[in-house]
């Protein structure tokens, strides 16, 4: 019996593995055209004092780049600079607003005057305020664009005329899984994040042509300890509680160090988006897939958060509030990295009665 002979790959299906083929080979080639090495770079990065920006600056510095760190309390940046150079990078600190035009006007041309360059701009520092949307404030809204969106937007127009003359530069914007998916109560927060998401995306596009690589950075959860330095409002202790639950676990938050050495390698090859921990990888898949259902589900669980209490002009930050739960030690993880992060500017939180009487100091 004569056996047929196999059909040979018509010439349509090899042309388009070929092409296939090269698309791939193009993309690898890109991105491999992008990556840049770090040693002797300039990093500029926001929000520099604690939590995420003290551990970006510390990972750009491990790599030897040259560092400037800007923050609001000048306290809190000096202990910040200290921690640097005692690691030893060659840090610039300056204190800056970065809600303020002229205040970012000056560090920029303050790190140009110390390193004569900037090479890589972080937009990390951010603002977060907990609350049910009947104790917020207008002027939390306004905060929080001011500080998230607008500040990310005062320090990206003023480095981009250098960057585009040398036709080269990384701006690095960190915004959150609460820029794909608005998450209750933290409405102002949400907001702002949704803009600077928009607003890296755009720029990556038109920035592409000057030699610039915006990179959007879409965090989840991470252990930073940051909810110490939270606004809370409403039923606050519980606020606090529950959100400083979600930043204390390895089960819902990543190891922020992870996150910083992922960022600054993602920074490194010119990546145009990374979201980071598994988690909300899945949110926002979810969210994509069924965004009437995720909304939906959203709605019960705003259900099960503490309801409006007290006047909206009333708020704490973490440190200031305290509950069985948070501190104890199933948040042990989180407030180790408050203190290992300097969330706290160098001075000590008093450490609640309930929790002396467990051991538990912070």
């Amino acid at each position: 019996m004569k056996v047929p002979r196999a059909k040979p790959i018509g010439r349509r299906a090899r042309n388009a593995a070929l092409g296939a083929a090269g698309a791939v080979l193009g993309w690898r080639l890109l991105k491999s055209r992008r990556a840049i090495h770090l040693a002797g770079r300039v990093a500029l990065v926001t929000g520099g004092s604690r939590g995420l920006g003290l551990l970006l600056a510390r990972e750009f510095a491990r790599r030897g780049a040259r560092v400037a760190i800007c923050a609001r309390s000048e306290a809190a940046l000096a202990a910040a600079e200290r921690d640097l150079e005692a690691r030893g990078a060659d840090v610039h600190a300056v204190v800056c607003d970065v809600a303020d035009r002229q205040e970012v006007d000056r560090l920029v041309a303050s790190v140009y005057d110390r390193f004569g360059e900037i090479d890589i701009l972080v937009n990390n520092a951010g603002i977060i305020q907990v609350g049910p949307m009947e104790c917020l404030e207008y002027v939390d809204y306004e905060r929080a664009l001011t500080t998230n969106f607008w500040g990310a937007v005062h320090c990206t127009l003023a480095v981009l005329p250098r960057m585009r003359a040398r036709r080269s530069g990384r701006i690095v914007n960190i915004t959150s899984i609460g820029a794909k998916v608005a998450i209750p109560h933290l409405l102002p927060y949400s907001a702002s994040k949704f803009a600077l998401r928009g607003f890296s995306e755009g720029l990556h596009a038109e920035a592409a042509k000057d030699g610039i690589v915006v990179t959007t950075v879409v965090p989840g959860l991470m252990r930073t300890g940051s909810p110490v330095n939270a606004i809370f409002k409403g039923r606050k202790a519980l606020e606090y509680t529950w959100f400083s639950l979600g930043d204390a676990t390895p089960l819902t938050a990543m190891d922020a160090e992870r996150a910083a050495a992922r960022i600054v390698e993602a920074t490194r090859r010119g990546e145009s988006e990374v979201t980071l921990t598994w988690q909300a990888r899945l949110l926002g898949l979810i969210h994509d897939l069924a965004p009437g259902a995720t909304q939906e589900f959203l709605g019960v669980v705003n259900r099960l958060l503490p309801g409006p209490h007290g006047r909206p002009d009333e708020s704490a930050r973490g440190m200031e509030l305290a509950t069985p739960l948070s501190p104890s030690p199933v948040t042990a993880l989180m407030n180790r990295a408050a203190r290992a992060y300097n969330q706290f500017g160098g001075a000590r939180r008093p450490v609640p009665e309930h929790a002396r009487r467990i051991g538990l100091e912070h």
